[in-house]
Protein backbone atom coordinates (compact mmCIF):
# COMPACT_ATOMS: atom_id res chain seq x y z
CA UNK A 1 0.00 0.00 0.00
CA UNK A 2 0.98 3.65 -0.79
CA UNK A 3 0.55 6.83 0.52
CA UNK A 4 0.63 9.53 -1.64
CA UNK A 5 0.69 12.79 0.41
CA UNK A 6 1.54 14.78 -2.47
CA UNK A 7 -2.45 16.23 -3.42
CA UNK A 8 -3.22 19.02 -3.51
CA UNK A 9 -5.13 20.61 -0.02
CA UNK A 10 -7.63 22.58 0.06
CA UNK A 11 -6.71 25.96 2.24
CA UNK A 12 -8.50 28.31 4.12
CA UNK A 13 -10.62 30.61 2.52
CA UNK A 14 -9.61 34.36 3.47
CA UNK A 15 -12.86 35.88 1.50
CA UNK A 16 -14.86 34.06 4.04
CA UNK A 17 -12.41 35.01 6.87
CA UNK A 18 -12.42 39.15 5.86
CA UNK A 19 -16.60 38.60 5.71
CA UNK A 20 -16.21 37.05 9.21
CA UNK A 21 -14.00 39.96 10.47
CA UNK A 22 -16.12 42.34 8.99
CA UNK A 23 -18.81 40.93 10.92
CA UNK A 24 -16.45 40.67 14.36
CA UNK A 25 -15.67 44.76 14.10
CA UNK A 26 -19.55 45.69 13.60
CA UNK A 27 -20.51 43.45 16.72
CA UNK A 28 -22.02 45.57 20.10
CA UNK A 29 -18.08 45.39 21.47
CA UNK A 30 -15.03 47.11 21.46
CA UNK A 31 -12.33 46.28 18.66
CA UNK A 32 -10.60 42.65 19.16
CA UNK A 33 -12.58 42.69 22.86
CA UNK A 34 -13.18 38.84 22.63
CA UNK A 35 -9.70 38.03 22.11
CA UNK A 36 -8.83 34.71 20.67
CA UNK A 37 -12.68 34.36 20.58
CA UNK A 38 -12.54 36.38 17.66
CA UNK A 39 -9.59 34.38 16.00
CA UNK A 40 -11.26 30.97 16.54
CA UNK A 41 -14.96 32.37 14.97
CA UNK A 42 -12.87 33.78 11.58
CA UNK A 43 -10.83 30.40 11.58
CA UNK A 44 -14.07 28.44 11.71
CA UNK A 45 -15.55 30.74 9.36
CA UNK A 46 -12.86 30.19 6.96
CA UNK A 47 -12.53 26.52 7.08
CA UNK A 48 -16.52 25.89 6.77
CA UNK A 49 -17.04 28.86 3.95
CA UNK A 50 -20.06 30.14 5.88
CA UNK A 51 -20.83 32.71 8.45
CA UNK A 52 -22.78 30.19 10.30
CA UNK A 53 -20.35 27.98 11.31
CA UNK A 54 -21.01 25.25 13.19
CA UNK A 55 -20.18 22.31 15.69
CA UNK A 56 -23.34 20.36 16.09
CA UNK A 57 -21.81 17.01 14.23
CA UNK A 58 -18.55 16.94 16.93
CA UNK A 59 -16.87 13.77 16.31
CA UNK A 60 -13.78 12.44 19.01
CA UNK A 61 -11.91 9.95 17.39
CA UNK A 62 -9.61 8.37 20.42
CA UNK A 63 -6.82 6.21 18.34
CA UNK A 64 -4.96 3.22 21.03
CA UNK A 65 -2.12 1.26 20.15
CA UNK A 66 1.03 -0.47 21.47
CA UNK A 67 4.76 0.29 21.34
CA UNK A 68 7.71 -2.18 21.43
CA UNK A 69 9.71 0.54 23.30
CA UNK A 70 8.36 -0.52 26.59
CA UNK A 71 10.11 -3.39 26.86
CA UNK A 72 12.87 -0.58 27.35
CA UNK A 73 11.57 0.16 30.91
CA UNK A 74 9.84 3.66 29.57
CA UNK A 75 6.32 3.89 31.61
CA UNK A 76 5.18 3.51 34.73
CA UNK A 77 2.24 1.00 33.36
CA UNK A 78 2.45 -2.54 31.72
CA UNK A 79 1.53 -2.38 27.85
CA UNK A 80 -1.60 -4.74 28.67
CA UNK A 81 -3.37 -1.43 30.20
CA UNK A 82 -3.92 -0.11 26.56
CA UNK A 83 -6.83 -2.77 26.21
CA UNK A 84 -8.19 -2.51 29.49
CA UNK A 85 -8.79 1.07 28.90
CA UNK A 86 -9.98 0.64 25.68
CA UNK A 87 -12.60 -1.50 27.32
CA UNK A 88 -13.14 1.24 29.90
CA UNK A 89 -13.56 3.73 26.95
CA UNK A 90 -16.18 1.14 25.82
CA UNK A 91 -17.69 0.80 28.86
CA UNK A 92 -18.12 4.66 29.17
CA UNK A 93 -16.38 4.74 32.57
CA UNK A 94 -12.79 7.22 31.34
CA UNK A 95 -12.98 10.71 31.58
CA UNK A 96 -13.50 11.77 27.96
CA UNK A 97 -16.76 9.64 28.17
CA UNK A 98 -17.78 12.22 30.58
CA UNK A 99 -16.08 15.11 29.11
CA UNK A 100 -18.38 14.34 25.72
CA UNK A 101 -21.45 13.97 27.79
CA UNK A 102 -20.61 17.47 29.29
CA UNK A 103 -19.16 18.79 26.14
CA UNK A 104 -21.60 16.74 23.48
CA UNK A 105 -19.81 14.93 20.44
CA UNK A 106 -19.96 11.73 19.12
CA UNK A 107 -16.70 9.30 20.81
CA UNK A 108 -15.23 7.01 18.63
CA UNK A 109 -12.73 4.58 19.55
CA UNK A 110 -10.47 3.01 17.36
CA UNK A 111 -7.87 0.26 18.64
CA UNK A 112 -5.11 -0.46 16.18
CA UNK A 113 -3.84 -4.19 16.72
CA UNK A 114 -3.07 -3.95 20.35
CA UNK A 115 -2.62 -7.49 20.46
CA UNK A 116 1.06 -6.95 18.53
CA UNK A 117 2.90 -4.25 19.48
CA UNK A 118 4.92 -2.04 16.90
CA UNK A 119 8.50 -3.40 17.06
CA UNK A 120 11.23 -1.93 19.21
CA UNK A 121 12.63 1.00 17.87
CA UNK A 122 15.57 1.49 19.36
CA UNK A 123 16.80 -2.17 17.46
CA UNK A 124 14.45 -1.27 14.61
CA UNK A 125 12.04 0.37 12.59
CA UNK A 126 9.20 -0.02 14.37
CA UNK A 127 6.67 -0.97 11.70
CA UNK A 128 6.81 -2.12 7.77
CA UNK A 129 6.45 0.80 5.32
CA UNK A 130 2.68 -1.49 4.60
CA UNK A 131 1.76 -1.35 8.65
CA UNK A 132 2.28 2.25 8.61
CA UNK A 133 0.26 2.69 5.41
CA UNK A 134 -2.08 0.79 6.70
CA UNK A 135 -2.30 2.30 10.34
CA UNK A 136 -2.65 5.66 8.32
CA UNK A 137 -5.16 4.45 6.06
CA UNK A 138 -7.39 3.34 8.97
CA UNK A 139 -6.74 6.88 10.34
CA UNK A 140 -8.18 8.36 6.63
CA UNK A 141 -11.35 6.29 6.71
CA UNK A 142 -12.09 7.06 10.33
CA UNK A 143 -13.41 10.56 9.75
CA UNK A 144 -17.27 11.13 9.02
CA UNK A 145 -17.55 13.23 6.07
CA UNK A 146 -20.27 14.43 7.90
CA UNK A 147 -18.72 16.30 10.67
CA UNK A 148 -18.51 20.04 11.43
CA UNK A 149 -15.14 19.73 13.52
CA UNK A 150 -13.12 16.90 15.34
CA UNK A 151 -11.54 16.13 18.19
CA UNK A 152 -8.29 13.60 18.16
CA UNK A 153 -7.17 12.04 20.99
CA UNK A 154 -4.97 8.44 21.79
CA UNK A 155 -4.46 6.08 24.20
CA UNK A 156 -1.36 3.64 24.26
CA UNK A 157 1.26 2.45 27.19
CA UNK A 158 4.80 3.99 25.88
CA UNK A 159 3.28 6.69 23.91
CA UNK A 160 4.72 9.65 25.03
CA UNK A 161 8.63 7.92 24.39
CA UNK A 162 7.20 7.84 20.73
CA UNK A 163 6.11 11.35 20.92
CA UNK A 164 9.23 12.63 22.18
CA UNK A 165 10.99 10.99 19.35
CA UNK A 166 8.96 11.88 16.99
CA UNK A 167 9.32 15.59 18.33
CA UNK A 168 13.05 15.61 18.85
CA UNK A 169 13.44 14.21 15.32
CA UNK A 170 11.44 16.87 13.99
CA UNK A 171 13.07 19.68 16.36
CA UNK A 172 16.45 18.68 17.02
CA UNK A 173 18.40 19.98 20.19
CA UNK A 174 18.57 17.98 23.15
CA UNK A 175 16.82 14.70 24.10
CA UNK A 176 16.15 15.22 27.50
CA UNK A 177 14.29 18.60 26.58
CA UNK A 178 11.41 16.31 25.06
CA UNK A 179 10.80 14.07 28.00
CA UNK A 180 8.31 14.15 30.73
CA UNK A 181 6.27 11.79 32.99
CA UNK A 182 4.22 10.23 31.21
CA UNK A 183 2.05 7.92 33.40
CA UNK A 184 4.02 9.21 35.82
CA UNK A 185 8.05 7.90 35.90
CA UNK A 186 10.07 9.19 38.29
CA UNK A 187 13.56 11.00 37.55
CA UNK A 188 15.57 7.85 36.70
CA UNK A 189 12.97 6.72 34.38
CA UNK A 190 13.22 10.29 32.83
CA UNK A 191 16.42 9.98 31.99
CA UNK A 192 15.87 6.15 30.55
CA UNK A 193 13.44 7.51 28.08
CA UNK A 194 15.65 10.63 27.22
CA UNK A 195 18.87 7.28 26.24
CA UNK A 196 15.88 5.57 24.30
CA UNK A 197 14.51 8.19 22.30
CA UNK A 198 18.24 9.62 21.48
CA UNK A 199 18.97 5.95 20.64
CA UNK A 200 16.32 5.65 18.11
CA UNK A 201 17.03 8.41 16.67
CA UNK A 202 20.35 8.11 15.85
CA UNK A 203 19.63 4.48 14.60
CA UNK A 204 16.79 5.57 11.71
CA UNK A 205 18.33 9.65 10.89
CA UNK A 206 18.78 8.68 7.51
CA UNK A 207 15.20 8.00 7.14
CA UNK A 208 13.41 10.63 9.42
CA UNK A 209 12.87 13.33 5.88
CA UNK A 210 9.81 12.35 5.28
CA UNK A 211 5.95 12.01 6.81
CA UNK A 212 5.53 7.76 6.16
CA UNK A 213 9.39 7.19 7.11
CA UNK A 214 9.16 9.03 10.28
CA UNK A 215 5.73 7.64 10.95
CA UNK A 216 7.35 3.57 10.40
CA UNK A 217 10.75 3.86 11.64
CA UNK A 218 10.12 6.38 15.23
CA UNK A 219 6.65 6.44 15.28
CA UNK A 220 3.09 3.85 16.33
CA UNK A 221 0.35 2.61 14.76
CA UNK A 222 -1.98 5.48 16.60
CA UNK A 223 0.16 7.96 15.86
CA UNK A 224 0.38 6.63 11.79
CA UNK A 225 -3.64 6.80 12.16
CA UNK A 226 -3.46 10.42 13.94
CA UNK A 227 -1.96 11.56 11.01
CA UNK A 228 -4.06 10.08 8.46
CA UNK A 229 -7.10 11.13 10.09
CA UNK A 230 -5.59 14.98 10.41
CA UNK A 231 -4.30 14.86 6.43
CA UNK A 232 -8.16 13.47 5.57
CA UNK A 233 -9.64 16.18 7.60
CA UNK A 234 -8.08 18.92 6.01
CA UNK A 235 -8.94 17.41 2.35
CA UNK A 236 -12.86 17.48 3.28
CA UNK A 237 -11.97 21.02 5.19
CA UNK A 238 -13.00 19.47 8.41
CA UNK A 239 -11.12 21.92 11.39
CA UNK A 240 -8.97 19.22 13.73
CA UNK A 241 -8.69 20.23 17.68
CA UNK A 242 -5.62 18.65 18.69
CA UNK A 243 -5.21 16.94 22.21
CA UNK A 244 -1.62 17.04 23.69
CA UNK A 245 1.80 15.86 23.51
CA UNK A 246 1.28 12.81 21.66
CA UNK A 247 -1.41 14.29 18.91
CA UNK A 248 0.56 16.96 18.69
CA UNK A 249 4.12 14.84 17.50
CA UNK A 250 1.64 12.46 15.03
CA UNK A 251 0.36 16.32 13.36
CA UNK A 252 3.89 17.63 13.06
CA UNK A 253 5.18 14.36 11.04
CA UNK A 254 2.78 15.99 8.17
CA UNK A 255 4.55 19.12 8.17
CA UNK A 256 7.48 16.73 6.27
CA UNK A 257 4.96 16.42 3.48
CA UNK A 258 3.41 20.30 2.95
CA UNK A 259 4.73 23.23 5.70
CA UNK A 260 1.03 24.64 5.93
CA UNK A 261 -0.23 20.33 6.35
CA UNK A 262 -1.56 22.06 9.96
CA UNK A 263 -3.55 25.20 8.71
CA UNK A 264 -6.59 23.69 10.08
CA UNK A 265 -5.62 22.65 12.88
CA UNK A 266 -6.46 24.14 16.45
CA UNK A 267 -3.73 23.64 19.19
CA UNK A 268 -6.37 22.56 22.48
CA UNK A 269 -4.05 22.14 25.46
CA UNK A 270 -0.85 23.32 26.76
CA UNK A 271 0.28 19.64 28.25
CA UNK A 272 2.89 19.61 31.25
CA UNK A 273 4.74 16.84 28.93
CA UNK A 274 7.70 19.26 28.91
CA UNK A 275 7.98 18.86 24.82
CA UNK A 276 4.97 19.51 24.11
CA UNK A 277 5.36 23.63 24.45
CA UNK A 278 8.67 23.76 22.27
CA UNK A 279 6.66 21.48 19.53
CA UNK A 280 3.82 23.82 19.57
CA UNK A 281 6.61 26.56 19.46
CA UNK A 282 7.98 24.94 16.62
CA UNK A 283 4.56 24.18 14.56
CA UNK A 284 3.44 27.90 15.39
CA UNK A 285 -0.27 26.90 17.32
CA UNK A 286 -1.11 29.00 20.28
CA UNK A 287 -2.79 26.17 22.60
CA UNK A 288 -6.25 27.26 23.41
CA UNK A 289 -6.29 26.11 27.29
CA UNK A 290 -3.65 25.37 30.13
CA UNK A 291 -4.90 23.50 32.51
CA UNK A 292 -1.79 21.40 33.38
CA UNK A 293 -3.24 18.47 32.09
CA UNK A 294 -1.73 15.45 30.29
CA UNK A 295 -4.28 13.06 30.42
CA UNK A 296 -4.52 12.39 26.88
CA UNK A 297 -7.72 10.74 26.12
CA UNK A 298 -8.61 14.14 23.85
CA UNK A 299 -9.44 15.55 27.24
CA UNK A 300 -7.82 18.90 26.68
CA UNK A 301 -9.15 19.39 23.40
CA UNK A 302 -12.28 18.42 24.18
CA UNK A 303 -12.75 21.63 26.74
CA UNK A 304 -11.10 23.20 24.03
CA UNK A 305 -14.08 22.35 22.51
CA UNK A 306 -16.37 24.68 24.48
CA UNK A 307 -13.82 27.37 23.77
CA UNK A 308 -15.14 27.15 20.34
CA UNK A 309 -18.70 26.90 20.84
CA UNK A 310 -18.44 29.79 23.13
CA UNK A 311 -16.37 31.71 20.08
CA UNK A 312 -19.27 30.65 17.36
CA UNK A 313 -22.29 31.55 19.81
CA UNK A 314 -20.65 35.30 20.22
CA UNK A 315 -19.80 35.52 16.62
CA UNK A 316 -23.47 34.43 15.22
CA UNK A 317 -25.69 35.42 18.32
CA UNK A 318 -24.61 38.97 19.51
CA UNK A 319 -26.24 41.76 17.79
CA UNK A 320 -24.57 44.48 15.66
CA UNK A 321 -24.30 48.29 16.43
CA UNK A 322 -27.29 48.86 13.86
CA UNK A 323 -29.60 45.67 14.90
CA UNK A 324 -29.27 46.95 18.81
CA UNK A 325 -29.52 50.62 18.05
CA UNK A 326 -26.04 51.14 20.05
CA UNK A 327 -24.39 54.03 19.27
CA UNK A 328 -20.80 53.07 17.59
CA UNK A 329 -17.24 54.64 18.46
CA UNK A 330 -17.13 58.16 17.05
CA UNK A 331 -13.21 58.30 16.56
Amino acid sequence: MTINLSLQQPAIDNVWVQEAVARLNNLTKPLGSLGRLEEIAAFMCGWQQSLQPKTEKAYTLIFAGNHGVTAQGVSAFPAEVTAQMVANFEAGGAAINQLCEAIPSILRVIPLSLEKPTTDFTTSPAMSADECAAAFQIGVDSVPQDADILVIGEMGIGNTTVAAALAYGLVGGNAADFVGAGTGVDEAGKIRKAEVIEKAVALHKENLSDTMSMLQHIGGREQAAMAGAIWQARALRIPVILDGYVVTAAAATLTLASKDALQHCLAGHLSVESGHKKLLNFLGLQPILNLNMRLGEGSGAQLALAIVRAALATFTNMATFEEAAVAGKNI
